[in-house]
């Protein structure tokens, strides 16, 4: 057998340019395109009202040339540019991919494009991403919950880019926040297992340092279980992020205490899950030994071999409508707003 390379046809192609040579710009397509660099200038930014033959006309130059827009010195001629800053605290959990798809979705028709930076969870990175995306003079920044360093806080007050804060609604946001009330989910979450019957509720969680939404459900689901009379009767929190093996060791934790416990109350899916995984291995019964709920509606917790009862949370829509509200008004309101995407309970068969 002999080896067979495959290579690109060049032979159309037009000779490699010149490295010597200087930069295509905005004159060049514009003298190409046979028209004012201003024209150009609105077309790339989809500003005002351009004829559909002009349009065509400059889209084909830009494609000859291969012109690139360079966006900072546009930001500099009007003091704000086409970028979007979206800071966001993970892409490992599925959880801000799925926000991520709903803000792009809000711009696929717009000529914005978003600056994406990821903190791990961690405040100073989120600053230090304030800092370097406010240099750009973005149109808005998003990023997500209540909690930010002092100095970024000031930042962002003190900057008048519209800011949109994601997922939570429970606290005063800088200018924007969209998202859902977590303590309203945590009673949501009580109220659903004392209705089927179960008074003899324990709670899984994870690290609440970095994940303050988690805390703040935890909160809801006591308050929740008080007003129904009831109180956790065990509880099991481990140190680390939310993950199915950390679900599956807490749950095993928390059941080698000897308490009786009927419903489980988990902070997450993930968590949940590794704890119905924890049930298949050691033969526990689910839902008629022990009830299982989390959060978040993942679809890993729908294809179990039962599907889990979860409460949904409207990710998708939360970075659409964030996108959308921000670019509604590029001026900062003299109001805050906040948007309620709600939740629902999923009631699935674990519960």
């Amino acid at each position: 057998m002999t080896n067979e390379r495959r290579w690109a046809d060049t032979s159309g192609l037009p000779p490699a340019p010149d490295a010597t040579a200087k930069p295509v710009t905005l004159a060049h397509v514009a003298r190409l395109a046979g028209v004012s660099e201003n024209t150009v200038s609105r077309v790339i930014r989809d500003k005002g009202s351009i004829a559909p033959e002009t349009r065509q006309r400059v889209n084909a130059a830009i494609e000859q040339l291969g012109y690139v827009p360079n966006r900072a010195a546009g930001s500099l001629a009007s003091s704000s540019s086409l970028i979007i800053g979206v800071i966001l605290p993970s892409l490992s959990n599925i959880v801000f991919p799925e926000v991520l798809r709903g803000i792009n979705a809000g711009l696929s028709a717009t000529p914005y494009r978003p600056m994406i930076g990821v903190t791990d969870y961690d405040l100073d990175i989120e600053h230090q991403l304030i800092a370097s995306l406010l240099a750009w003079q973005p149109a808005a920044i998003i990023t997500t919950g209540f909690d930010h360093t002092v100095g970024a806080r000031r930042m962002l007050e003190n900057s008048r880019v519209r800011v949109a804060e994601l997922m939570d609604i429970d606290n005063a946001p800088i200018d924007l926040a969209v998202g859902l009330s977590h303590h309203e989910a945590g009673r949501a979450m009580a109220h659903h297992l004392v209705q089927r019957g179960y008074c003899n509720i324990a709670y899984v969680g994870h690290d609440w340092t970095a994940d303050r939404r988690a805390h703040a459900r935890y909160v809801g689901l006591c308050e929740g279980l008080a007003e129904t009379g009831l109180s956790l009767v065990a509880e099991c929190r481990t140190d680390q992020a939310s993950s199915t093996l950390e679900g599956r060791k807490t749950l095993s934790n928390l059941l080698s205490g000897g308490v009786h416990i009927d419903a489980v109350a988990f902070s997450n899916d993930d968590m949940a899950v590794g704890g119905f995984m924890h049930c298949l291995a050691v033969n526990i019964a689910v839902p008629e030994e022990l009830a299982l709920i989390g959060f978040n509606g993942l679809e890993i917790g729908q294809v179990l071999p039962k599907p889990l009862t979860t409460v949904l949370s409207n990710r998708f829509a939360i970075g659409k409508t964030a996108v959308e509200l921000l670019l509604a008004g590029v001026q900062r309101p003299d109001e805050t707003v906040k948007i309620d995407t709600g939740f629902s309970i999923v009631e699935g068969a674990t519960a």
